[in-house]
């Protein structure tokens, strides 16, 4: 993990993100840079397939190992882990010990809310949400999905 310097502080900034990452595009590239760019060391929490099936309401394209093994090759992501089926792993997360939790343009969480309950669970982590910077009409998966079975499928 992060070593400690002599006076108890991290000599480096970790930042944690989570996400799909299904198809991956433009606006994960985005996301994933402007993230690094808050720390020193970027990790990845990749949901579970039956999270986003949960979530999203279908399955995902591509399984959870498949999509953590594409995140592992680009060059912002320092480490990649799979969720679990839950929600948020609060047990892992501790583990990862983030000091910033960087938060998509696109997802549903409340900073606030997040980092209280980040705290509820031992969790001493900055909460930041990170802004669009590309096009939020083109790089979704679903708009991508979408585009797809209009222009080839009919």
């Amino acid at each position: 993990m992060v070593e400690e310097s002599g006076k108890g502080k991290k000599d480096r900034i970790r930042v944690l993100v989570g996400g799909v990452f299904d198809i991956l595009h433009v606006g994960h590239i985005h996301f994933l840079k402007q993230a690094k760019s808050l720390g020193d060391e970027l990790v990845v929490i990749v949901a579970n397939d039956a999270t986003v099936e949960r979530n999203k309401g279908r399955k995902p394209v591509n399984t959870a190992e498949d999509r953590a093994e594409l995140l592992r090759a680009i060059r912002y992501v320092d480490e990649v882990y799979v969720g679990s089926p839950n929600a948020i792993d609060y047990e892992l997360v501790r583990q990862i010990d983030p000091d910033i939790v960087a938060i998509g343009p696109d997802q549903t969480f409340n900073c606030d809310r997040l980092k209280e309950e980040l705290r509820k669970n031992g969790i001493d982590a900055e909460v930041i949400r990170i802004p669009y910077l590309y096009k939020k009409d083109r790089a979704k998966t679903s708009k991508i999905l979408q585009r797809i079975v209009e222009e080839f499928c009919e």
